[in-house]
C-alpha cells in the first residue's frame, strides 16, 4: 500500500484525465511501476536530476 504522494501541476483542461488516473493508478502501476512513470515525468518536464537522489525502493 502507498504510503506517500506526489503531484505534478496540469492545466484545468486537464483535470478529468487526472482524476481518471488517480483513480486507475492500481492497474496502471501493473503495466508501469511507480520508478519508470516518474522517471518519465521528469524528462517529459524536463527536470534535471541527479539518480543519486532519485527514490529508491526498499530492499
Amino acid at each position: 500500500m502507498q504510503e506517500g504522494y506526489g503531484a505534478f501541476s496540469y492545466s484545468r483542461s486537464h483535470v478529468q484525465k487526472v482524476v481518471e488516473y488517480v483513480m486507475n493508478q492500481e492497474e496502471h502501476h501493473r503495466h508501469k511501476t511507480f520508478m519508470e512513470e516518474y522517471e518519465q515525468f521528469l524528462k517529459q518536464f524536463e527536470i534535471e536530476y541527479d539518480e543519486r537522489y532519485i527514490f529508491k525502493l526498499p530492499e
